[in-house]
């Protein structure tokens, strides 16, 4: 028969279990231990300060525990308060690991502020030790001689740990030495040089200082690929001498319809005149009756002048047809 006394006994010992379950759930006891094993002097107070503040204490103790391994000098308030500003703790730790196994100088602050600056600095500290190469697309240029060239090249960088804060990116840099390969390839008299030695845009590129305000050093400009494109010249004349070709169509049809205009005001001043010599020879007939009614001229007179007009039309029929004949011989 149970007894009061193991009723209470048993409800003690539940107590305690669901005590026990709380305390290692809120408090990371394992964590705590882990700690103290590898050598990190962390309070549990800590742990749980850690907790109240909506800390995960796995995220700032095991960085911690790598970071004390590694020999870096590095406290919980800067893990805390780096995790606190939504950086990545554990990946600016192994950066500072990587920086100090290479002899590479990088303070816990920069590595912060680069994480936060949205860099990863961990990729940062290893294009450091092992440089980068970016390749560019094919990138055209126009020689003086018209002939386009297109060259492709391979920069090696390398990561630059005072300038990722602030620095431009790859972009920049591909931009920059696309600029310098097209001016190089400009400035050449005859497209052959660039072909022959190709060396050339990668010497006067590098000389330009390209990497200046970007968060790389640019080491080397190597041309991977060159290659002949277009005749832009001839292209360019052509499409120049067509032009022309319209331009001179246009004002030889402008002379054209300012010819046929002119030759129709000149036809009708000659319909206009024509006009005129019928009025003027319709007041003949007139003038001839007022000579005869106020007797300045005689019957006479009058019958020889239209002998004479007979006469002059005869002619004139004759010439038409002697003309009509030697026009039909031809």
């Amino acid at each position: 028969m149970i007894t009061q006394g193991t009723i209470f006994l048993l409800l003690i010992i539940a107590l305690i279990i669901i005590a026990l379950s709380v305390l290692f759930t809120f408090v990371p006891v394992m964590l705590w231990i882990s700690a103290l094993a590898s050598g990190v002097r962390v309070s549990i107070f800590t742990l749980i300060g850690m907790r109240l503040r909506r800390v995960i204490p796995s995220r700032v103790i095991n960085p911690l525990i790598k970071a004390v391994k590694a020999g870096l000098n590095l406290s919980t308030n800067q893990l805390e308060s780096h995790y606190l500003a939504g950086g990545n703790v554990d990946r600016v730790v192994n950066a500072l690991i990587a920086a100090h196994r290479a002899n590479i100088e990088l303070t816990f602050e920069r590595g912060a502020a680069i994480d936060l600056a949205g860099r990863d600095v961990l990729e940062a500290v290893q294009m450091s030790v092992n440089p980068k190469v970016i390749e560019t697309p094919f990138i055209s240029g126009v020689a003086m001689d018209g002939i386009e060239v297109k060259a492709k090249a391979r920069i090696t960088v390398r990561a630059n740990i005072d300038r990722l804060v602030g620095g431009a990116g790859e972009e920049t840099v591909i931009a920059r030495v696309g600029e310098g390969i097209v001016s190089t390839i400009g400035s050449q008299t005859d497209h052959k040089k660039v072909l022959e030695n190709p060396d050339m845009i990668s010497q006067t590129v590098l000389t330009k200082g390209l990497d200046a305000g970007t968060a790389f050093e640019i080491l080397s400009i190597d041309i991977a690929d060159i290659d002949i494109g277009k005749n832009i010249g001839a292209g360019l004349q052509t499409d120049q001498a067509e032009a022309d070709k319209k331009i001179a169509q246009a004002k030889a049809e402008e002379r054209r319809a300012m010819a046929v205009a002119q030759e129709q005001e000149m036809r009708a001043k000659v319909e206009e005149m024509k006009a005129k010599v019928v009025e003027a020879e319709a007041q003949v007939p007139l003038a001839m009756a007022e000579a005869l009614r106020s007797g300045n001229i005689g019957v006479m007179d009058y019958m020889n002048f239209r002998n004479i007009d007979a006469d002059t039309d005869m002619r004139n029929s004759i010439g038409k047809i002697s003309k009509d004949d030697e026009e039909g011989m031809k």
